[in-house]
Parts: structure tokens; C-alpha cells; sequence
């Protein structure tokens, strides 16, 4: 049996691949709707004829059940909920966070996963609340790391059973768990513990805590974020390394009358109008729509087309080498997301690590542009060149006689020199006017240049509106304006 998964395409540190549970595959960034057996507002053969491949269910509640207990026993969970993809079970960790307790053990849930014909089983870890302390964390990802080492042990090291990655807000933690579930040999790890911080619009924190987990994770390993549902943030997470995503927020938000879009929610009683190409609002005015006697069910239609369709364009972002323009678009909907996705740029020198060394293209969309993993590659590949004593940075793209190497200057990349005009990322991007942040920022590129280069003497000739600028970056290097 066992779990697969293999990278196909990867863009920053987002990856499409393949992630194959047994006879049954699917393409990765996928989603898993949740789907509660006693509440199906829109149901699994609905959700598989939107090209859903995947969905996640909750093994805890099918053993409590009356309805569905021995039914799922008998015919298994594929015949009972009638779907023929992957089907990935929870184990009970939920009702955990919110109850405090459940009436079964890590052993019995495991086992109820494998007799229902679970593709995906989850043991019975410990979400710790971002509101632990540290000692708190600490002694409850050991009881998640004993459970995980018991499930191996006790089911084999071939069965389908997820990893969790737990440990609070504490990176050091959630490093730790990530080297740990390593070790333990598991190819599926889910980054459990991260529902409160979404709600709460931590998207920092989520940074750090992916961020951490990702640090010790072997990179052959299928992330899944747990509880990460609503479109607007599927672009951040995938750029940060996670494959999978599942959530029941579609038909939570449809309960409570709101409208999902890529830059974020609304109330369906504030719309003058449906800014979508769904079947549902293009067959129903906004009127319409609010008065429908099955409103939440045709909200939740929607909040699932939405939420799938994003899914798609973050694969294809991916393929195409554009995801760091899509997180930047989809991070501007709100402040908090804007915050997370700079709390990301912060985290280039390790990003830049799992990036593509050639793209499409590079389209500056503002000063955070400036600290794309693009650029921390192109300015420490500068110490690769091989130049003369005497080297000119020329901002105006001439040529001077006198010196032994003439460099052209491209903000904000730096210096490069006329053979790679053509090239990526110097050819292949989109820079408009020249603003102070992307200036400075090229200055930062002559300066790594400078610093690999020390027996060359550099000049950098630039235009005087900008001699200032590049006076404070770049300190003793001398600077002419272009009437030399």
C-alpha cells in the first residue's frame, strides 16, 4: 500500500507532482473538502464532478455513529459515501481540540480507518492551542511523536498512516517534530494546529510555524496544511511547500450567508451583484440568490467552485514560474495577508534554495518585489564573473575605453554584463520607471559584486538624479554622473 508522491514542477518552494495512495493518484496542489456524513449540503459525487480528486472525511464521527458505523463496516467508505477518489480520515484530533477528550485510543482509530478502507489514516495527535506554553507544546508533541511511533509499529512501516508536525507557535518545536517525523520514515505529514491562527488572521505566525516544519521535513515528503480552506491564502501556503489542503470552510461560510472570492469574503446580503463565472451566479441574480430557499446550499456550490478553480491556477502559476506574482496579487486583499507574505520575503535565503533557476518571466509589482528569491540567486551568481582591474557599472548603458570591463546596470538586479541582456532574469522581466527601493536595492547587487571582486577597482557612472542614492548605498565606491 503505502503513500508516493513525486514533484513535477516546482516554483519558489511550491511544488505540482503526484501523490499516489495505493491504486488510487492524484495531481498536487489538490483539495480535500471536508464532508461530514450527517451534513452533506453538497454532495461527494457533486464534489467529484468538479474534478475533485480527493476529500477528507472524520473517522471519529463515522465510529460514533449510529447511521453510518456498521454501514461503513460492511461496504466501506468509498460505497457509503459513494466516491471513487482518495479518501483521507481525521482520527479524532478535532473533537480533541474542542472537547478536551475522546472515547477512543490511537491504536482503535487506526484500526477503524483500515477496516473502513481509508486511503489516508491520521493518528490521534495533539493539536496544541497557539495559546500554550511552551512546556505545554513541548510535552504534547511528545505524546503526538509516541503515537506516531506506536502507529508505525504497530501497523508497519508500509501502511498509508500521515505524520503530523505539531508543536504550537514554537519554531523550535515544530522543527523538532518535522526532523522526528522524518526519521519515523513518514511520506505524508500533515501541519496540524494552524486552524486558530487563520481564524485570527495570524498569518506571520503561519508563516513561521510552516516555515519551521518545512526546515526539517525531507523535501520528498506530501505537506498537507490542515484546516486551510478559503482561496485567498492557497497561493501563500503553496509557495511555502504545501501540496495538499482541506477545510470545510465552503459550506461553513455558506451556513453563515457569505460569499467566497480569491480576495476574500462577503456577506451575500451586501452584493449588488455575483463577480463570478460559476453556474451559480451566472443563473441566479444577487436578489435571487439571497432569497433562494436553498440558498446555503447553492452558496456552498459556489464557495466550492471558487475555492477548486483556485486551486487550479495556483498549479498552473506554478508551472508556469509566475507563483510569486499570484502571491503578491492574492496578498493584497487583506493587511494581515499582506504581513504574512512579507514575513515570507523574509525568508528568501532558505527559499531560494527550493526555486527554479530559469522562469518565465520577472514582473516588479513594488517594493516587495525587490526581495524575491530571483534576485538573492542573481546577485550571489556575480562573484562568478570574471573581470579586469579596471571595471565601469554604467547606468546608461556606455561604453568607456579606459576601463578593462563595462558592466550595464539593471535595478533591481544590479550590474550585468552585455552578454546576459538576453538572458533570465535580466532579459525576461518587466521593470517600469525606476524608483528609489528598486535602485537601491541594484546598488545592493553592485556591492555583492564589489565584495567577490576585490582585486578589481570599481566606477559607477549613473545619472544625477540618482548619484545621491547610490552615494549613501555604496559608500567609498566612487560614483560620476555621466558628463564624465
Amino acid at each position: 500500500m503505502g503513500i508516493a508522491f513525486e514533484s513535477l514542477y516546482s516554483d519558489i518552494a511550491g511544488r505540482t507532482g503526484k501523490l499516489t495512495v495505493g491504486k488510487r493518484t492524484i495531481k498536487t496542489p489538490a483539495l480535500l473538502p471536508v464532508i461530514n456524513p450527517h451534513l452533506q449540503i453538497v454532495t461527494p459525487k457533486e464534489i467529484r464532478s468538479m474534478g475533485v480528486e480527493a476529500l477528507i472525511t472524520n473517522a471519529y464521527i463515522f465510529s460514533q455513529s449510529r447511521q453510518y458505523r456498521q454501514r461503513a463496516l460492511d461496504e466501506g467508505l468509498h460505497t457509503v459515501l459513494d466516491f471513487d477518489g482518495v479518501i483521507m480520515t481525521d482520527s479524532g484530533s478535532f473533537q480533541l481540540s474542542v472537547y478536551g477528550q475522546v472515547s477512543v485510543t490511537n491504536t482503535e482509530t487506526l484500526s477503524f480507518q483500515r477496516d473502513i478502507g481509508s486511503d489516508i489514516w491520521v493518528p490521534l495527535d495533539i493539536p496544541t492551542s497557539p495559546g500554550s506554553g511552551h512546556e505545554t507544546a513541548e510535552r504534547e508533541l511528545a505524546i503526538t511523536m509516541q503515537r506516531l511511533a506506536e502507529a508505525k509499529e504497530v501497523f508497519g512501516r508500509d501502511a498509508p498512516i500521515a505524520g503530523p508536525v505539531q508543536g504550537g507557535i514554537f519554531t523550535d518545536l515544530r522543527e523538532q517534530a518535522g526532523r522526528e517525523v522524518t526519521d519515523l520514515g513518514f511520506t505524508f505529514c500533515p501541519i496540524g494546529a494552524v486552524v486558530p491562527l487563520m481564524e485570527s488572521y495570524r498569518y506571520r505566525d503561519l508563516v513561521s510555524v510552516i516555515m519551521a516544519a518545512k526546515q526539517t521535513l525531507t523535501p520528498s515528503a506530501c505537506v498537507h496544511l490542515f484546516g486551510a480552506g478559503h482561496p485567498s491564502m492557497f497561493a501563500l501556503a503553496a509557495a511555502m511547500g504545501c501540496d495538499l489542503f482541506d477545510s470545510a470552510a465552503y459550506a461553513l461560510s455558506a451556513k453563515e450567508g457569505r460569499y467566497l472570492t480569491t480576495h476574500g469574503s462577503f456577506k451575500i446580503d451586501e452584493l449588488a451583484d455575483l463577480p463570478c463565472a460559476c453556474t451559480v451566479c451566472r443563473t441566479h441574480t444577487a436578489d435571487e440568490l439571497r432569497g433562494a430557499q436553498d440558498r446555503e446550499r447553492l452558496l456552498a456550490l459556489h464557495n466550492l467552485y471558487v475555492t477548486v478553480a483556485e486551486i487550479s491556477r495556483v498549479r498552473q502559476a506554478i508551472f508556469d514560474g509566475t507563483l510569486w506574482e499570484l502571491v503578491d496579487e492574492r496578498c493584497r486583499g487583506h493587511p494581515q495577508l499582506l504581513a504574512g507574505y512579507r514575513a515570507l520575503l523574509d525568508k528568501t535565503v532558505s527559499l531560494e534554495k527550493c526555486d527554479r533557476v530559469s522562469k518565465r518571466r520577472f514582473f516588479y509589482r513594488g517594493s516587495e518585489s525587490c526581495f524575491r528569491t530571483e534576485i538573492h540567486r542573481y546577485q550571489q551568481m556575480l562573484s562568478r564573473l570574471q573581470l579586469g582591474k579596471k571595471v565601469l557599472v554604467a547606468f546608461d548603458g556606455g561604453i568607456r575605453d579606459e576601463f578593462d570591463d563595462t558592466l550595464f546596470f539593471k535595478p533591481p538586479f544590479g550590474p550585468y554584463p552585455r552578454e546576459l541582456k538576453e538572458t533570465f532574469p535580466i532579459g525576461q522581466s518587466e521593470i517600469p520607471e525606476w524608483d528609489d527601493v528598486m535602485v537601491r536595492e541594484g546598488c545592493r547587487g553592485i556591492k555583492c559584486l564589489v565584495e567577490s571582486h576585490p582585486g578589481s577597482r570599481f566606477v559607477v557612472s549613473c545619472k544625477p538624479c540618482w548619484e545621491v542614492i547610490v552615494r549613501q548605498e555604496l559608500g567609498t565606491i566612487e560614483v560620476r554622473n555621466e558628463e564624465i
